[in-house]
């Protein structure tokens, strides 16, 4: 990414070249009105020196802006190569790993870097590597003028590595504080209506509270920390300046130097360390920065963008589960073991078993959000890791168990944000999940705006339109991790009518259920528990084995142990 930048950094390595070298304006002015104009008493002399100086100092003014500009601009560059990666990353990075934070981390990332390059900061790392050219400047005119900067110059660049030593540690702690507090934030705000219901508020304000003041105590010692390191390095450089003076002055009065060297080499002293002082006020900030390039670095390399140069044939035969183990994101622990099957095209299959038993990682796994420790799962023989995620998900249909819409209408949430909605697809969908009638009945049907996560719907409601959106396109693969969870009786009909269209065009569905009544449109059906299939075949033989008789209450299933029949 930073290679392809190179020719913006090279022109900007360039500019300050030249900034830096037009900086030597006001030394030289200075130099020549003390040795030549005061001493010969020319004013024609002082007014053709000032006409040049007010020149370069333009062209230096001018530099400095379009530096300014193209550090801009390249902080907007990177912005747009990495923008799409980094978002795309909130959504991947959980088939991965599982955040620690409130997931936004990686946009706070990019946004920090390119602030940082825009930003004042930036401009002092590309001044830095000039002052030794200054402090040679401060050699010529005299030996013990350079020599006393020299020293002045070691003595910031000592307080520049103690920024960086004595930051870093409250930086990297303030960041994660950060994170864990802002996603807390969220977490409150997502489940307010319990929080007030059940009257915690005041608790979770005081773990906020708590938070807030760990956050605040990093961000105060690492501020307290570049604050006085800036304070000093100030106080020096002013004391530097001030020295140079007095070195110059006894130079003079020894007649080893002359009035025009004090002032001028005063100036370029001052210059020459005015960068180590504005990248030590900026450290906190150098530091912010590479932190959050080092973290994109990790992410980038953790999710790299996908391409294939091999678009492979919509599936249409079968799905094959051969022999895996799964494990959850970022854990060893195996959720799933030695787990195989394989279904034909125009087949339902219901997956039950207890609570925890593994049922929902599966259906992660069958959809390849969850990649596989061993084994392979492969649609028409190709395994999914063989896809292209975009690809895939045109032949992919998921409803999961927590149902998430977006703010939107209902025809964009239906057509998963397609950028030419066709209605015909959109409508198709919603009569195949049987809720086309109750979109229509919306004052503005399918035009119906939902808000944040379908917060103007009842949960019947969102979990019927998720089911539209699973079953648009008909997809060959369809997924519904307990899709009766929120529905009444009418809304139990529309999935099992459903779930027949899916067999009847010859797609694939896989129904997770905890309630036996959602597998009425199955033909076959595995029990899962302990991470293990128990056991796998058509529906009537399975639950006939398992099915027993509480007389004379009703029927009840049981498995491992657990009443599973809702």
């Amino acid at each position: 990414m930073l290679s392809s930048l190179r020719k913006a950094f090279f022109s900007i390595g360039i500019a300050s070249a030249a900034i830096n070298m037009l900086a030597l304006t006001g030394s030289f002015f200075m130099l020549q009105v003390y040795d030549r104009v005061i001493p010969g008493r020319s004013l024609p002399t002082l007014a053709g020196l000032a006409i040049i100086a007010a020149t370069l100092f333009i062209f230096q003014g001018t530099l400095e802006l379009l530096r300014s500009m193209l550090l801009t601009r390249v902080g907007m560059s990177l912005d747009e190569r990495l923008n799409r990666r980094v978002f795309g990353s909130l959504i991947y990075l959980p088939t991965r790993l599982q955040a620690a934070d409130d997931g936004l981390q990686s946009v706070r990332d990019l946004e920090q870097v390119r602030s940082f390059l825009s930003g004042g900061g930036s401009t002092a790392l590309f001044d830095l590597p000039w002052m030794p050219f200054y402090l040679i400047l401060c050699f010529l005119f005299h030996f013990w003028i350079g020599l006393t900067a020299l020293c002045g110059a070691i003595v910031l660049v000592v307080l520049t590595a103690l920024a960086e030593m004595l930051s870093q540690k409250p930086a990297q702690e303030a960041a994660k504080s950060s994170a864990a507090r802002l996603g807390f934030a969220q977490a409150a705000r997502r489940n307010w209506e319990a929080v007030v219901a059940m009257g915690f508020s005041g608790r979770l304000t005081e773990k906020w509270t708590a938070m807030n003041e760990d956050y605040l105590a990093n961000q105060l010692s690492a501020s307290n920390i570049v604050g006085t390191l800036t304070t000093i390095a100030k106080i020096l450089r002013m004391m530097l300046q001030s020295g140079v003076l007095a070195v110059g002055a006894i130079l003079v009065i020894k007649q080893e130097a002359t009035g025009g060297i004090i002032i001028a080499s005063s100036i370029m002293v001052t210059r020459a360390l005015a960068p180590v002082e504005l990248a030590i006020g900026h450290w906190k900030g150098f530091v912010a920065a590479r932190q959050s390039w080092s973290r994109l670095a990790k992410l980038l390399d953790l999710i790299p963008s996908e391409h294939r140069s091999m678009t492979l044939p919509s599936p249409q035969k079968d799905l094959s589960v051969e022999n895996i183990s799964l494990t959850s994101p970022g854990s060893r622990d195996f959720i799933l073991r030695n787990i195989s099957f394989k279904i034909s095209a125009g087949t339902v299959l219901g997956v039950i078993g207890p609570s925890a038993s593994g049922k929902s990682s599966l259906a992660r796994a069958i959809t390849g959000l969850w990649p596989v420790v061993i084994g392979a799962i492969r649609l028409d023989q190709a395994a999914l890791s063989q896809w292209e995620r975009s690809d895939l998900g045109r032949h992919v249909g998921f409803l999961p168990q927590d149902v998430g819409l977006f703010d939107g209408s209902i025809a964009e949430n239906i057509s998963r944000f397609a950028k030419d909605i066709q209605s015909g697809p959109v409508i198709a969908a919603a009569k195949a999940a049987g809720v086309y009638d109750m979109i229509v009945k919306l004052p503005d049907g399918f035009e119906t705006i939902i808000g944040e996560g379908g917060s103007r719907l009842s949960a019947g409601q969102r979990q019927r339109i998720a089911l539209a959106r699973a079953l648009y396109g008909d997809p060959f693969l369809v997924v519904l991790d307990e899709p009766n969870s929120n529905l009444d009786a009418e809304g139990e009909a529309s999935l099992t009518q459903a779930l027949l269209g899916i067999r009847a065009r010859g797609g694939i569905a896989v129904v997770v259920a905890h309630r036996p009544s959602a597998l009425a449109a199955a033909d076959k059906v595995a029990i899962i528990a302990n991470g293990q299939l128990q056991a796998f075949g058509p529906k009537d033989e399975i639950l006939g084995t398992t099915m027993r008789h509480s007389a004379p209450g009703p029927v009840r299933l049981m498995i491992a142990g657990e009443d599973v029949s809702g």
